[in-house]
């Protein structure tokens, strides 16, 4: 028989794994990303670009011989490539001579309320984090002006951008710190601007769990006020600044979630159509419901623009996700968004090198692949996009 390993502590082992893995997650990114660089949006073929700006490529071309906007890049091989920064100028360039305002730079208008979309499912693998980053990041590349949350302490969002927070976080730096409720600082000092043009992050990490404990404790002293108003208070600084907020939810419904909730205008609800999943979120959903009723109960108006469900990691030639994906379509209708995000390695592949999809190149991955990721991903976002106009009032 072998002999038992000697006892140890369970504090002691846990630590030192985490210390071994930040480490190598760390050593990673330099061997990624060496200390002197900084993480790059990729560039974008003259058809991304047209497609991006809703243009012919043949007008891109004939805006560049005639020496109108930026210049691209020419490769070797005579291609035209644009950086992020010379899709913005041209969205400025076409905008003044747009047949109605808003074609080419679709965000506020006066009047237009700012859109503030929670993500959140508190199951696991529901795609909620891959949800929050691809779509922060093509409504930045559509034009619209976002600032992208990452509420959860396990903070996969600000990896994907770039941030590891036992590095990059020692002194605070999260929406914590405008939260919390002895002083908070304003919401200004932890936005920080990401290597895509529009797309603002404020990063997460463990620090965000100190609300979830700090809040019982000042309630319970009478001193937290309406807390579930303060991710709303905190973003109202900021509200002339951005089109859109996204947020990014933990996996549960405690005092962090219900601050988001209560400052969203819009939910999406990630759902991967398997039988344990739907039944965990039919408890999700019955919980937050209680709960919004105890924060209504308050005087909280909890009226929302829109609610939708996301179906991930869809597999459209697997039948029993196919019966569960009628299912929820014919019990919750048009609540159910039209496009499916649909499971790839593509996306997971990226996810390999803290990149979204939009960020690698095309030729990384066998083309139908990647297109037919790419196609998927799209529609979910510009159906949501088509979300936020209809609320502005817009067709």
């Amino acid at each position: 028989m072998s002999t038992p390993d000697t006892h140890e502590d369970l504090n002691a082992v846990i630590r030192q794994h985490s210390e071994w893995l930040a480490a190598q997650l760390h050593a990673q990114r330099e061997s990624l990303f060496p200390p002197d660089a900084t993480k790059e949006m990729r560039k974008f073929t003259s058809g991304e670009a047209a497609t991006l700006l809703g243009v012919n490529d043949s007008y891109l071309r004939k805006l560049h011989l005639d020496g109108k906007g930026p210049a691209p890049e020419l490769t070797p091989g005579n291609r035209r490539l644009y950086s992020t920064e010379d899709i913005n100028d041209l969205r400025v360039l076409l905008e003044k001579t747009a047949r109605k305002p808003g074609d080419y730079v679709p965000g506020r208008r006066e009047g237009d309320h700012l859109q503030i979309i929670g993500v959140m499912n508190f199951k696991g693998g529901s795609g909620k984090t891959t949800t929050s980053a691809h779509l922060a990041q093509r409504l930045a590349l559509k034009g619209y002006r976002v600032l992208a949350i990452d509420l959860d302490p396990q903070a996969s969002l600000s990896a994907l951008h770039g941030v590891q927070p036992e590095f990059d976080l020692l002194d605070g730096g999260t929406l914590y710190d405008a939260i919390r409720y002895e002083d908070p600082v304003p919401i200004r000092d932890v936005i920080r601007p990401t290597y895509i043009p529009n797309l603002d992050l404020i990063p997460g990490n463990l620090e965000l769990m100190e609300f979830e404990h700090e809040t019982p404790r000042v309630l319970a002293q009478g001193n937290a006020g309406l807390f579930f108003f303060r991710v709303k208070e905190a973003l109202s600084q900021v509200d002339d600044a951005y089109d859109v907020v996204v947020i990014d939810c933990p996996p549960q419904l405690g005092f962090l979630t219900m601050s988001a909730l209560s400052a969203a205008t819009g939910v999406l609800v990630t759902i991967h159509p398997e039988m344990l999943d739907v039944m965990s979120m039919s408890q999700f959903l019955r919980m937050t419901a209680d709960l919004m009723d105890v924060i209504a109960d308050s005087g909280a108006d909890m009226s929302h623009d829109w609610m939708r469900y996301l179906l991930t990691r869809y597999e459209p030639t697997d039948a029993p996700q196919n019966r569960i994906v009628a299912f929820l379509r014919t019990m919750y209708g048009d609540k159910v968004l039209n496009a499916t995000m649909l499971k790839s390695t593509a996306i997971s592949d990226a996810g390999l090198t803290k990149q979204t999809l939009y960020e690698v190149e095309r030729s990384a991955f066998t083309r139908s692949t990647y297109d037919r990721a790419i196609e998927s991903l799209n529609a979910v976002n510009d159906e949501i996009a088509q979300l936020i106009q209809t609320t502005w009032g817009r067709k």
